[in-house]
């Protein structure tokens, strides 16, 4: 492999708060804006970046040394293998790729997706500032931007949409239907709602004999009932789940119909959500591979991979009532109690705020694939009877439950 690119190119990244951090571009040239937020994770930045959920968001990487190990064609999590990442934040860029799967330098990519990143960033002081700032508007200038006057550049970065409040989902999402087939025989069909799937997500579900039916966020239930799935799957994504009105009320649909449900990260908070918990903005987020979570249920405690600002309300073991039942706060955060998780006690829906699908990450929730098929083979006998049982009792006025 070639070396990068070392000419030096003037760049800057501006803190909506007036902080001003020094460095050099790589990439693209030009301007980006999002929310500057880090990730601990210090392996994975292709996974990383090519994750939808970091969609108007820029990622700074609390490993030292990147792009040691370049870019292949394999590790993408987004579909057309697009770079979600607003931009690129780290301390030092590898003068050399070496990997036997490498194809091309991670600033190739860069510059052929026009990501703008910089380079020579006191990383560990911007974390610092992040920490106890928490997540913030930010800037990445380079080449002619750079020059311009700080005051420009702040009033510039100030100026953005905030995140709370956006409806991002709606914006990485597929404009069509598309179906992962199964690898070997088919066992169950599910909807998968993409509100910033992964790529690793559908295949896990195909290797387990699911054939996975990806749709819009927000396509209401008798359009998905065509394909007669056995159960539903809600992805992660960006965004302010606050803004999730539409899905949240799918997904109640969904709970109604009693279809087997398992949601993770956007997905645990819009199931939250739908059974009446509230969210809000975390101060500065969950983003690495390295989460310790706790089961409550099992006692187990798995150590996750995760990407997420927002949270739901809530206390280890808290039950409560819900329009499907009683619901329980399944999972927290050993770090700082944050809920990771919650599901219906009769078993039909449950959700996880981390990624099981491990891209990048440790394997340690892998098995909650394997719970959903489950969870559909305690209900696909029943299903139809119980669908049939509510109709009937619909009819029956003195019917009770």
């Amino acid at each position: 492999m070639t070396a990068h690119n070392t000419t030096s190119t003037e760049a800057v990244l501006v803190l909506a708060s007036g902080r001003v951090f020094r460095g050099y571009g790589f990439g693209a040239e030009g301007t980006a804006l999002g929310e500057a937020v880090f990730t601990t994770a210090m392996t994975g930045y292709q996974e990383t970046m090519t994750d939808p959920s970091y969609h108007r968001q820029l990622v700074t990487l609390t490993a030292p040394q990147v792009g040691n190990t370049g870019w292949n064609d394999e590790d993408n999590e987004s579909r057309g293998n697009k770079i979600w990442v607003a931009g690129l934040i780290i301390r030092d860029l590898a003068h050399r790729v070496s990997n036997w799967r490498a194809q091309r330098s991670l600033e190739d990519e860069m510059k052929a997706q026009n990501v703008i990143g910089i380079r020579g960033v006191d990383t560990r002081a911007l974390v610092r500032e992040l920490r106890n700032q928490g997540s913030i508007a930010a800037g990445i200038f380079s080449g002619e931007a750079a020059r311009r006057p700080v005051e420009e550049l702040v009033a510039e970065v100030n100026a953005q949409e905030s995140m709370a409040g956006a409806d991002l989902a709606a914006e990485v999402t597929t404009d069509e239907v598309y179906t992962i087939p199964v690898v070997g025989e088919k066992k169950y069909t599910v909807v998968a709602y993409d509100m910033g799937i992964k790529t690793a997500t559908p295949n896990h579900f195909a290797q387990r004999g699911i054939e996975s039916i990806v749709v819009p966020a927000g396509t209401p239930l008798a359009d998905i009932q065509q394909y007669n799935p056995d159960g539903v799957f809600i992805s992660n994504g960006p965004g302010d789940p606050a803004t999730a009105d539409e899905m949240v009320a799918v997904t109640r649909d969904i709970l109604a119909a009693k279809l087997p449900l398992f949601g993770i990260c956007f997905g645990n908070q819009i199931l939250g959500r739908a059974l009446g918990l509230k969210t809000y903005k975390m101060k500065f987020g969950h983003r690495g591979i390295n989460v310790p979570v706790k089961n409550h249920v099992t006692g187990k405690i798995d150590i996750t991979s995760q990407n997420h600002g927002f949270a739901l309300e809530g206390e280890a073991g808290q039950e409560f009532e819900t329009d499907f039942g009683t619901g329980v706060v399944t999972h927290t955060c050993l770090n700082d109690g944050t809920v990771e998780g919650v599901a219906l006690k009769n078993g039909m829906a449950y959700s996880v705020q981390y990624h099981p699908e491990s891209a990048a990450g440790p394997h340690d929730a892998n098995p909650l694939f394997d719970q959903f098929i489950e969870l559909m083979d305690a209900a696909s006998p029943n299903r139809t009877a119980g669908i049939a049982a509510d109709n009937a009792a619909d009819n029956n006025p003195a019917a009770t439950n």
